[in-house]
């Protein structure tokens, strides 16, 4: 998911010539404790007509674009409980988003979780 966010921010900045061009790739634990990964670029933004079809299947808004890669990484980030969304930034450019639910305690030190408990 990030290095598809990464590669389309980049190639959102390529035709960028009157301002940096900057990419920024941002982790962070949502409210409900949920992971968020997001990455934002200065680019030309997300066109309101497109905004409803960008994770869709074989829509895409680049001339060899096959329209997979986000389509693909919105089944993947909701078949493990996440979401995705993108939104345009305040200023130039567009930011892509996806949260998935962290991980608990005992799936990194490899103690069975209460309901997989002896007996259970």
């Amino acid at each position: 998911m990030i290095i598809n966010f990464v590669i389309n921010g980049i190639q959102a900045m390529a035709d960028i010539r009157d301002r940096p061009r900057e990419l920024l790739i941002e982790f962070r634990r949502g409210e409900n404790g949920n992971v968020i990964v997001a990455v934002q670029d200065s680019g030309t933004g997300i066109d309101p007509a497109n905004a409803d079809r960008l994770f869709d299947a074989f829509f895409t808004t680049k001339p060899d674009g096959m329209g997979m890669g986000l389509s693909i990484c919105r089944s993947i980030i909701e078949a493990h409980g996440g979401r995705v969304w993108a939104s345009n930034n305040a200023g130039h450019g567009a930011i892509f988003q996806f949260s998935l639910p962290s991980i608990d305690e005992s799936a990194l030190t490899g103690e069975a979780a209460p309901f997989f408990a002896e007996g259970a």
